[in-house]
């Protein structure tokens, strides 16, 4: 018998009836018996330093157990060193270790823990703590510190450099007839998952166990160990449920080594959840920004130069800034460029990955660039960016893995119809009553970004017919666990259905955290690997063995399907994986494989392409937008699981409709601190803010990201969604907006 492919199937994610039904279990609600509860108390300045911390009245309180600062908690083993999650290595959030002097970087830093037998008496007793400081002049926005910025010399945690350059650039601004200069500027954002950061922290004897909401379990194993100056395998990390991430979880941050602190101070299990309020000061952020693009273009459109400079805020102690400049650089074919990022010593946290990192923010700025050029030469805005599509990657002249963006523009425009749209960006020329209606477009790009060490997984088959896959990866909400599942069931010639997965664990085999879109490609290879030695290992004991009706039979003319292996010509000569194993008297077989990522330089461009299109209403008198309708076309290589696949996509071209319309989080420049803390005052969309979505994908072979051509899906979604609103609301109006969010009152203000 036949089964027909698991990879493409429409499947729901294994996690789905556990989060449903309330049978989940996050982070925080692992009370192993005994467990006490911490609470932070954070700094109320954002700069200076500690002169004192009296704790008496919060140690009278009834049930405190012990309150904890750098007075009294002890000194980490090694200074934290930031690296990206995707490094396989540390993935501390930043270089920063709170509660280690009493020196002051930003408004919101930890400066005492207490704990407590009840989390109620330990929130009641950090109001009682009382803290004085010392203040010092702080620096926390863009018009603060614009005069002390320096360029730098690499940014993102060291994988970026800090300047890019190719061809001449003056001389591409002096072959140009049409000059165009904008500068942008973004807000700065916060991920709001629903499920704050939290981790529990158990001893046993000398062994640490930790429940960490975390994109990673290995990175937070390997960080929380170097921190505490004990070994890895002394460390184990369960991630079981996730209540959402986007990045704010990607990184390692103070949390659950804190928490593994306070558990060894009151010797019992540790639970430390951060309040919504103190994620915006502790698992890091987007961070605001200034963008001006200076592009040089012929009257037929076609680029000859681009100019970039991103000015932005960062740490105290560390370079990070978001890569923005990367869609500018890759996405079309100009021979020259140059960017240049500079940033200021400013006292906020270290800023972090948020979804679409760099690319959401850099796509806005050359797509709406891109739309203002089409309409000063009076060029369709697709046709201008076919005019000047990239054949090969810009940045190193290598051909593209795999591409598909043509095929986006055509597929988006039919499904939009793009050909009836009238060009004029007049305000009133299209209306619905009141409402002034208009179109635009933007392309989307995101960089297949290179996982750095092996990705392992464990494949295991019954005698019974059923199978496990197992690898270390937690599942952020995406759909993880059913492509393992889809993948191993597929290479074992099994049905999805027949497949278990167990995920979340560091004493399974290792896989990356599922960050930067990795997570599928990394994942899927693991699996794919693991399940195709186990494959061959079972077909090889059976050609070998006397008893098998395959036995003497060359391997590669071995199929499997529906758990049994059968000659290639002749179905009925073979045997089932049971079969063979109940003979030799043994339960199961299993097989732990490994992928090993291709090299930085693998002699191509990687990349997801793809093309957004967007309707919108506005209502000039009350400044009102809204998005009817979006459409999303995109090239993400092999699609392994549709329905999982979609709902990434249309989350990320939603909170694309967020990003151009309603994030934002605000700092009080004479206070230092975030002024919008909460979702009560941090807007979001809503259900009836959400426009009717179309989303499609092509397929297109991809042989070099990795063995199943994954490219991903998690961040291209939201990439150009906002330029794509923001050329539509031109299209509507005929003013540019061209800093983020679009907000009512300046939809009001006068053009």
């Amino acid at each position: 018998m036949s089964i027909p492919p698991q990879i493409g199937r429409n499947l729901p994610r294994v996690d789905a009836h556990a989060k449903v039904t309330g049978a989940a279990r996050y982070s925080a609600e692992h009370h192993p018996s005994g467990t006490a509860q911490a609470v932070l108390v954070c700094s109320e300045v954002p700069s200076g330093r500690i002169t004192g911390i009296d704790s008496s009245r919060a140690l009278a309180a009834e049930g405190v157990l012990a309150v904890l600062s750098h007075l009294n908690l002890p000194r980490v083993a090694a200074q934290p060193h930031l690296i990206p999650s995707l490094a396989g290595t540390t993935a501390h959030g930043q270089s920063f270790f709170p509660m280690q002097d009493d020196r002051i970087h930003y408004a919101g830093q930890p400066v005492a823990m207490v704990v407590a037998d009840t989390l109620e008496r330990a929130e009641y007793a950090a109001e009682l703590v009382e803290v004085s400081y010392a203040e010092e002049p702080w620096v926390t926005t863009i018009d603060q510190g614009r005069g002390e910025a320096y360029e730098a010399e690499r940014i993102f945690g060291g994988l970026v450099p800090g300047r890019m350059d190719r061809g001449d650039v003056e001389q591409g601004m002096a072959q140009a007839q049409v000059v165009l200069e904008n500068t942008h500027h973004f807000a700065a954002n916060h991920h709001n998952p629903i499920e704050p950061s939290a981790a529990t922290a158990v001893w046993d004897d000398h062994k640490l166990t930790i429940h960490d909401s975390t994109q990673g379990p290995t990175a937070t194993r390997l960080t929380v160990a170097e921190l505490l100056g004990i070994p890895p395998s002394d460390v184990r990390v369960i991630s079981e449920f996730v209540g959402g991430s986007f990045g704010a979880k990607a990184m390692i941050w103070a949390h659950p080594t804190l928490a593994a602190m306070a558990a060894q101070h009151v010797r019992a299990p540790v639970t430390l959840a951060l309040t919504r309020t103190q994620t915006f000061s502790n698992t890091g952020h987007r961070e605001e920004q200034e963008h001006t693009l200076t592009l040089g273009a012929r009257l037929d459109g076609t680029l000859t130069a681009l100019r970039y400079r991103k000015l932005s805020p960062t740490s105290h102690y560390d370079d990070w800034a978001e890569p923005s400049l990367g869609p500018a650089a890759q996405i079309y074919a100009c021979p020259n460029f140059e960017g240049v990022y500079s940033l200021f010593r400013s006292n906020t946290m270290t800023p972090t990955f948020m979804r679409a990192p760099g690319e959401g923010t850099g796509a806005f700025v050359i797509e709406t660039a891109m739309d203002e050029l089409a309409h000063e030469l009076g060029i369709d805005p697709i046709e201008l960016r076919l005019r000047n599509h990239a054949d090969t990657d810009p940045e190193t002249g290598n051909p593209w893995s795999s591409k598909g963006l043509k095929e986006c523009y055509a597929r988006g425009a039919e499904l939009f119809d793009w050909a009836s749209r009238d060009p004029r960006p007049v305000q009133g020329a299209r209306r619905d009553g009141n409402w002034l209606l208009g179109t635009g477009m933007a392309s989307a790009i995101y960089p297949v970004y290179g996982v750095m060490n092996p990705q392992r997984a464990r494949a295991r088959v019954y005698a019974d017919g059923r199978a496990v896959l197992e690898t270390g990866c937690s599942d952020i909400g995406t759909g993880a666990g059913v492509i393992l599942r889809q993948v191993g069931a597929e290479v074992l010639g099994l049905t999805a259905e027949s497949v278990s997965v167990h995920y979340g664990d560091t004493e399974l085999p290792n896989t990356v955290a599922a960050v930067g879109s990795a997570g599928a490609g990394a994942i899927s290879a693991a699996v794919h690997a693991a399940a195709t030695k186990l494959r061959d290992q079972l077909v090889a004991q059976a050609v070998a063995d006397e008893g098998s009706p395959l036995h003497g039979a060359d391997p590669g003319e071995v199929e499997v399907s529906d758990g049994r292996m059968s000659l290639r010509g002749a179905p009925d000569t073979g045997e089932t994986y049971g079969q063979m194993l109940g003979r030799n008297m043994t339960f199961d077989a299993e097989a732990v494989g490994a992928w090993h990522p291709p090299g930085p330089d693998s002699g191509y461009g990687m990349a997801t392409f793809g093309a957004q299109f967007a309707e919108v209403a506005v209502d000039p008198d009350l400044g009102l937008v809204r998005v009817r309708r979006m459409t999303g076309v995109f090239a993400p290589g092999r699609v392994l699981n549709p329905r999982t696949a979609h709902s990434q996509l249309m989350g990320g071209m939603l909170w694309g409709l967020g990003q151009a319309l309603l994030e934002a989080t605000h700092m009080e420049p004479n206070q230092g601190r975030w002024a919008n803390p909460s979702l009560g005052e941090y807007l979001l969309p809503v259900n009836a803010d959400a426009p009717d979505v179309v989303v499609e994908t092509i397929e297109v072979e991809d042989r070099v990201v990795n063995p199943l051509g994954v490219k991903g899906v998690g961040e291209i979604g939201q990439v150009g969604a906002a330029a794509a609103i923001a050329n539509a609301i031109f299209h509507a109006t005929g003013r540019r907006f061209r800093d983020l969010p679009i907000t009512i009152e300046s939809v009001m203000a006068p053009a």
